[in-house]
């Protein structure tokens, strides 16, 4: 398979102009010694940790398009080659990190190997029957959606296959036909839930939510099961000022004023509560045209969060 088949833009012409630069960046490293030329080393080992934008835009944009159609052999499969291989770079970034160079430059070849084995099961197998399975309105779709991830790219691949059929996916509200939603949904950016749905979101998130308005009045908060401050209905369409203790009151009007005046979008604290540490931030709310909508409270206790270190990767209740 040529990139010379696509016209620019086109999702698989994009993957083969990368995969061109993969293999440009592997001859480059391996060719690098980290111990001699560290920042040479180190720059182009930035570049090419950058194929994680090429997988996530073949897990959240290609592969979705394939599982529509009945072929989910990727999204069950190729995911784990990326997972294996962003196992490796993270072994590489520590190595380089503790300065074990040597190893370093011993797991980019092994990351190398597997790069190069992956792109040839792109090659020879994903892209060619994904050809056959889609149509060009669908690769149309796909390319929509990959301003939202990123390329390799120094420079983003051109629109396909022109700007005047191009709708960012933030200004696209097209009920999708592909699938099938509740009558009621509402469109959200981006996505569709209905009055429920939405309600059960923010019943469901580990943290406290209160928005005030750009007329500084409650005007909604979630109900979480285990709240950090007590909230009633009561406090809808109250004036925030009267929804905090008079010690932090003026803490509060001063952070209003200057989120209104746009000199600063956030604010954050965190202290001891009831046996918790709790962390609250604020943030400016503003439409589109940059005018002042308002401010969200977010309260979350984050005392086991604070606990944790090293990693785990395994589901702990099996």
């Amino acid at each position: 398979m040529d990139k010379n088949q696509f016209k620019a833009g086109h999702p698989v012409h994009t993957y083969l102009v990368e995969e061109e630069l993969i293999t440009n960046l592997l001859e480059e490293l391996i060719t690098t010694n980290p111990n001699e030329e560290f920042q040479k080393f180190y720059n182009l080992f930035n570049h090419i940790a950058t194929v994680e934008r090429r997988f996530e835009r073949k897990e959240n944009q290609l592969f979705p398009f394939l599982e529509q159609k009945g072929w989910t052999g990727p999204s069950r499969n190729m995911w784990s080659f990326h997972d294996t291989i962003r196992d490796i770079f993270r072994i590489i970034r520590k190595n380089i990190d503790d300065k074990d160079l040597d190893s370093a430059k011993q797991n980019i070849e092994y990351a190398g190997q597997n790069l190069k084995n992956l792109m040839e099961v792109e090659k020879r197998v994903l892209f060619p029957n994904a050809m056959d399975i889609l149509s060009d309105d669908e690769w149309i779709k796909m390319r929509e959606g990959e301003n939202e991830i990123g390329w390799m790219l120094n420079e983003s691949p051109p629109k396909y296959p022109d700007e005047e059929q191009y709708v960012h996916p933030s200004e696209d509200t097209t009920l999708r036909t592909e699938v099938v939603f509740d009558e009621n949904a509402s469109h959200f950016d981006e996505g569709y839930m209905t009055v429920e749905q939405v309600n059960l979101l923010f019943r469901t998130l580990p943290l406290d939510l209160t928005y005030v308005d750009e007329n500084d009045r409650v005007i909604f908060y979630n109900r979480g099961e285990e709240r950090v401050f007590p909230r009633s209905a009561g406090i809808i369409g109250r004036e925030v000022r009267f929804c905090h203790p008079p010690k932090s009151v003026d803490t509060v009007l001063k952070i209003l004023e200057a989120f209104r005046k746009g000199e600063q979008n956030e604010a954050s604290f965190w202290f001891n509560y009831r046996d918790k540490l709790i962390y609250v931030r604020y943030f400016a709310v503003r439409d589109s045209e940059k005018n002042y909508r308002g401010v969200i409270e977010m309260s979350q206790d984050i005392s086991e969060t604070k606990k944790i270190e090293g990693e785990r990767r395994l589901l702990e209740w099996e």
